[in-house]
């Protein structure tokens, strides 16, 4: 007889990831490949716009500067510079060199004092390319500076703005907003004790004129690049998707109906059509493995049967029983078995059952047989179950508790498990209980703890790997622990069987 197959030893814990991580970590194939793309492109998106915002701000500063150097040679400039600058007429003699209208804009303010005003920060870059510009335009000067600040706390440029407004008539928030605009200050000092000829630009900040338009293109092509690459991810990955959950399924039923159809990259399909293979060959196994269990039980049980009826004629009544005991025995070992092997196939349905009622029929079997079984609290919950095979494993789990603890609790509740929300059947008995390091063994096939579960009590060691097996059958587990009273003294053993309710 070939040996039943032994439960999978339970799963390797995953590493401990922090709750905030958890929340952000995908745990889809296709959410990973997207989190690592949308990481990648925000990276390049974001080092690209940066070098654009650097090479349009670099344009926009050398705008400003030559639109100061414009203005300080136009207005400075030509045979009639001096009388503009005395007389303050707009424009040279018609036909000269400098004829028409200045430009638009402040006109140049002289001054003996410097422009920039107490705590403000000089732009030393500015005043470096200033001085350049205006040495390659034989303009030469002592001293350049150069400051920014809004246009309101210029005098020159405030009065000169509210004069502009007054004649205009524009709304007081336009006229806030033009004080609040970017003004940048360029003083020159030809000589050592020369004046100071004050040059004003206004011009949006930077941050408007720049940074937004890029935010906002940067991100419509993020956006528009996740969108398809989401749309290529889900494609890649959907054949994939299916396939899982075909495992699943056939994990569940081992059933041949609904195989996929190749589907997706060529190594994908290659995967498919090899899990279909894969899956045929496995229902073959298992239909052989049913067809030879079923030929074992027959053979096995007829002629127990047979010894069953020549016990009859034996005289001596307690050699009668002690025969018929042991046959019992065989016959119990051999359907737990039959039981073990068939548990991960089941041939009957899920049916919606309400798991209080059949608990308390199987604690009437006890009852009825005056066996000392106690009911605690027990709720009303109505599960998806396999009936016969839960009454199989609470009569296993009740009849341990009684054999090696002397009485059985029974209690049924609502309990959050790690699984998620779950129905838990707890039986409690009063027994040595189990040594630690031996309780997760205790729940493999034929093993029997030593000394106090041993050949004297009884049973073949299946009775607890039968239940488990039951139990992750309907999607939950079996959890064995020491009961431990105030002392840290071992008062008992508890089995919880956990359900997860749908």
């Amino acid at each position: 007889m070939s040996t039943p197959p032994v439960p999978p030893s339970p799963a390797i814990p995953s590493p401990v990831i922090p709750s905030r991580l958890k929340v952000l970590r995908p745990h889809s194939l296709m959410g990973q490949m997207l989190l690592a793309v949308a990481a990648a492109l925000l990276l390049v998106q974001g080092l690209g716009a940066f070098l654009v915002y650097r090479a349009q701000r670099e344009g926009y500063e050398a705008g400003m500067n030559n639109a100061a150097v414009f203005r300080l040679i136009m207005e400075t400039r030509g045979p009639r510079g001096l009388v503009r600058r005395q007389n303050g007429r707009p424009g040279d003699a018609p036909g000269g060199p400098l004829s028409g209208p200045p430009p638009k804009g402040y006109h140049l303010e002289y001054s003996t004092r410097s422009p920039v005003l107490p705590g403000e920060a000089r732009d030393r870059d500015a005043e470096s390319e200033l001085t350049r510009i205006l040495a390659d335009q034989d303009f030469t000067v002592r001293e350049v500076v150069v400051v920014h600040r809004a246009a309101g706390q210029d005098r020159y440029a405030r009065r000169g703005l509210l004069r502009r407004a007054a004649s205009f008539g524009l709304p007081p928030d336009e006229v806030s907003g033009l004080l609040r605009s970017n003004l940048m200050v360029v003083g020159v000092r030809t000589s050592d004790e020369g004046s100071w000829i004050i040059a004003r630009v206004r011009g949006p900040r930077p941050e408007n004129v720049l940074l937004k338009p890029i935010l906002i293109q940067t991100i419509s092509i993020y956006v528009v690049l996740m969108m398809a690459v989401a749309l290529i991810l889900r494609r890649i990955t959907r054949p994939l998707a299916a396939l899982t959950r075909r495992l699943e399924r056939f994990a569940a039923t081992q059933d041949l109906d609904g195989q996929l159809p190749p589907s997706g990259p060529e190594d994908m399909q290659r995967l498919i059509v090899a899990h279909n293979a894969m899956e045929s060959r496995i229902a073959a196994l298992l239909d052989e493995k049913d067809v030879m269990l079923g030929a074992i039980g027959h053979d096995l049980k007829t002629p127990l049967a047979a010894l069953r009826v020549r016990i009859e004629s034996v005289s001596d009544d307690v050699e009668r029983g002690r025969m018929a005991s042991t046959i019992e025995d065989i016959v119990r070992t051999l359907d737990d078995i039959l039981s073990l092997a068939r548990v991960g196939r089941p041939s009957d349905p899920l049916e919606r059952t309400e798991l209080s009622a059949l608990m308390f029929a199987v604690i009437e079997e006890y009852e009825d047989m005056g066996e000392p079984v106690e009911v605690g609290e027990t709720e009303r919950i109505a599960l998806e179950l396999r009936p016969t095979w839960i009454r199989r494993a609470l009569r296993n789990l009740i009849g341990n508790a009684l054999r090696y603890g002397q009485r059985a609790r029974v209690s049924l509740s609502r309990e959050t498990t790690p699984g998620g929300r779950s129905a838990v059947i707890v039986i409690d008995d009063d027994g040595p209980g189990i040594p630690e390091d031996q309780i997760h063994a205790m729940m493999n096939p034929f093993t029997r703890g030593d000394p106090s579960r041993n050949s004297a009590t009884g049973g073949a060691g299946l009775g607890l790997a039968l239940a488990r097996a039951i139990a992750e059958q309907h999607g939950g587990a079996l959890v064995l622990a020491n009961r431990l009273a105030a002392d840290g003294t071992v008062e008992g053993l508890r089995a919880k069987v956990e359900l997860p309710v749908g």
